[in-house]
């Protein structure tokens, strides 16, 4: 039996190495993982000729301290997932390749017990980690702008426990976000308000649609106030639902508007209807999410570096600029009617003191539906530092607009003077 060619055909990546760490056979298996042949392998030392890494020396190498650990103790280490990059050959354009390996060493005994060989299998899980790298970065970008948000923002597991609150939660309700993973909702929300509340949850979950409704939660101070909560379900390829993502918006002076309204003279209920529908419509339009960061009615954008170039940013910004492409532009040059309103003096702000910066009912001068026509709206918004590293990298801009909310005040003010 040709025991040699037997070995190559083993359908797994192994590597044998002599106890110098010289490279004494491999299957086929392992040189199509690594890019190499036979013969650029066998005779080689396996870490300095063969495979060195780029970035540690040789004593930190993690393989050799592995090898290192099997001649001393003479049993099998495995080394989990690790960043160790491939050399190219020249024939594929030199340079490295990114990969992950799992690794398993295992020595073999010669009749005395020594160690003869050490036959590595190393397992790529590039695939795996590059995803889990991507969706980590996701996770707390995702984070970054729910933290940003003027909405108490939170998600739930499928299997309906919640697992995320905004800092905004801790803020009203005076309960660190430790304590609010741990409680029941029926500690927040109105007694009155719980069974409906739990009734259409459980209708949601059941069928997997988003939920709306109005319900009244605690504050810090012992307060019910008026919230306007939706939940939207997040789903795979297939259609399960990986997890719920909600907010909740405080409409309880607005409510406690139109209700003064209503109550102060029944000859006005014709149009209090009109303003409660105009306000139902100016609520959607301006508080809910229609969905979360890159689908909200709110408006998102980054703006990287000190020239504040366009990074980053959703439909609802977009909008405002119809058919214009702003990545990568610094705002400035390509908005200069916004730096003529003195915006960019705020951004600079902003990105040189780290400070916050929060503004409401701020008239802004914008084309009119994507025209060269001007026309004034009005926005609430605010500035927020982007970090890395401890340094500032960036600005996080939120915004949506009340213009309705303003006019629709300015008409309640008109008709109280009557």
């Amino acid at each position: 039996m040709d025991f040699n060619k037997l070995f190559n055909s083993i359908p797994e990546p192994i590597v044998v190495l002599s106890p110098e760490y010289k490279v004494v056979a491999a299957t086929d298996a392992f040189l199509e993982s690594s890019l190499r042949t036979r013969d650029q392998l066998i005779g080689l030392h396996f870490l300095l000729e063969a495979f060195p890494e780029r970035e540690n020396s040789y004593q930190d190498n993690a393989v050799k301290k592995g090898l290192d650990q099997v001649l001393q103790t003479k049993k099998a280490v495995r080394l989990e997932a690790m960043r160790y990059d491939i050399q190219k050959p020249e024939s594929q354009g030199g340079g490295y390749e990114v990969r992950f390996w799992e690794v398993n060493q295992t020595p073999i005994l010669d009749s005395e017990g020594n160690v003869e060989y050490i036959m590595q299998k190393p397992l790529d899980v590039t695939e795996r980690e590059v995803s889990q790298v991507a969706l980590q970065k996701s996770e707390e970008k995702f984070k970054v702008m729910a933290e940003a948000l003027p909405q108490l923002i939170y998600t739930v597991e499928p299997g309906g426990k919640t697992s995320y609150f905004n800092k905004r939660w801790e803020e009203y309700t005076g309960i660190n976000l430790e304590t609010l993973l741990q409680i029941n909702w029926d500690q927040i929300i109105h007694p009155d308000d719980l069974e409906n509340t739990l009734a259409k949850w459980e209708t949601a979950a059941k069928e997997g649609a988003e939920m709306q409704m109005e319900l009244r939660m605690r504050d810090k101070n012992g307060t019910y106030r008026w919230h306007l909560s939706r939940s939207i379900p997040m789903k795979d390829a297939e259609g399960n639902i990986t997890i719920w993502i909600g907010s909740s918006t405080d409409i309880h002076d607005t409510r406690k508007l139109v209700q003064e309204l209503l109550d102060s003279n029944e000859q006005m209920a014709l149009l209090s209807d009109q303003v409660q529908h105009a306000y139902e419509k100016a609520e959607s339009e301006r508080k809910t999410l229609e969905r979360l960061i890159m689908e909200a009615p709110a408006m998102f954008v980054i703006l990287r570096g000190p020239e504040h170039r366009f990074e980053l940013m959703n439909d609802k910004y977009q909008q405002l600029y119809p058919g214009r492409n702003l990545i990568g532009m610094p705002l400035g040059e390509t908005l200069p009617d916004i730096k003529a309103q003195g915006f960019i003096k705020l951004l600079d702000r902003v990105y040189e003191t780290g400070e916050t910066y929060i503004a409401e009912g701020v008239p802004i001068i914008l084309p009119k539906g994507g025209t060269d026509e001007m026309e004034e709206r009005f926005f609430n918004f605010s500035y927020q530092p982007v970090y890395e590293a401890g340094k500032i990298t960036g600005i996080l801009a939120f915004g949506y607009d009340i213009t309705n909310e303003i006019l629709f005040k300015k008409k309640l003010e008109d008709l109280s003077s009557l």
